[in-house]
């Protein structure tokens, strides 16, 4: 399977940095925007109450209440997670963990039994400094009935992360370790992560950022700078379901990581190309099977029909 780039649509207009996507049962898209916080595609932006300045929307979830957690990358005013209630008015609900303020929070999820994970890229501010591969200070940590804390560490920065439709796997994206990796989730009511094991290795420009399941036991994995989007079988094979790559971009991004000078400007090169540095993959429409792209470089979606239908969400029926 694979997507002619001709096939591609596009939806949403004058979105800011749409990095993450929700799609609901009941049609709805979500997504984030620097502008408002986040945005429900065919409505007009609500302006966010009470931000305080610097605050840079990342990763979103959707609540079971039908609010929003948000990650916020704007270390000027903390980072950490924050909660968007029904008025549009945002609420600090994560600003540190185990003693460690989570100034570079990248994502956030709810899982099927109600447990919120968290994304902490780097410990390195500016986190740009982390784009390496010899940095590994990022951590996942967890909020649930027992509290929130850090439950696996030394990752190598730490972007998307999921629990499988299975709920026995943990899925952690490594950007700049280029690999994405999986944690077993051991145990019940005091349950824990065992040891990472590495799920695949990443080459040729492609830096893993967003993931998500299809309902095959599929792994879709977003790369930014290649603008790839990668299938991982449960057996391992690999293939490319839609790219849209830059040779001479890819070259330079490559040669600017193997002598460890790897900047924002090679990252954000992949946002000339028409995919626009896709970030992350969401699965909607009736059926599971249309696909949408998110973006660091763009102001619109794309989309396309996909022949596998995405695994139902957690947040599908909110």
């Amino acid at each position: 399977m694979k997507i002619d780039l001709s096939s591609i649509t596009y939806v949403g207009a004058d979105l800011s940095r749409p990095e993450s996507v929700i799609a609901t049962a009941k049609g709805e898209l979500f997504v984030s925007d620097h502008a408002c916080g986040v945005h429900e595609l065919g409505k007009p932006k609500k302006a966010l109450k009470g931000v305080p300045e610097g605050f840079l929307t990342n990763g979103i979830a959707l609540t079971p209440q039908r609010e929003f957690l948000v990650a916020n990358l704007g270390t000027s005013c903390g980072g950490g997670v924050w909660r968007i209630d029904h008025d549009h008015r945002i609420h600090p609900w994560l600003m540190e963990v185990d003693g460690e303020p989570l100034l570079s929070t990248n994502f956030v999820t709810i899982d099927a039994r109600g447990r919120t994970w968290i994304s902490m890229s780097t410990r390195k501010v500016p986190r740009e400094t982390s784009f390496n591969g010899h940095t590994a200070d990022g951590f996942v940590a967890v909020s649930d009935e027992r509290g929130a804390r850090i439950v696996a560490d030394g990752i190598g920065f730490t972007n998307e992360c999921r629990v499988d439709p299975t709920g026995q796997w943990l899925y952690v994206n490594e950007t700049y370790g280029r690999r994405i990796s999986r944690f077993p989730i051991i145990g019940e009511a005091n349950w824990r992560l065992g040891a990472k094991e590495v799920v695949h290795t990443f080459t040729d420009g492609d830096f893993p950022d967003g993931l998500n399941f299809d309902s095959q036991g599929g792994v879709w994995v977003a790369c930014v700078i290649s603008n790839r989007v990668i299938r991982i079988e449960p057996s391992g094979n690999v293939s490319v379901v839609v790219e849209d790559p830059d040779p001479a971009l890819i070259a330079n991004a490559e040669a600017h990581y193997a002598q460890g000078v790897l900047s924002r400007g090679d990252v954000d090169s992949g946002g000339t190309r028409s995919l626009r540095n896709v970030s992350s993959v969401a699965f909607g429409g009736a059926d599971l099977c249309t696909v949408y792209l998110g973006n660091l470089g763009g102001n619109r979606l794309a989309t396309f029909r996909s022949p596998i239908a995405g695994a139902q969400p957690p947040h599908w029926h909110y």
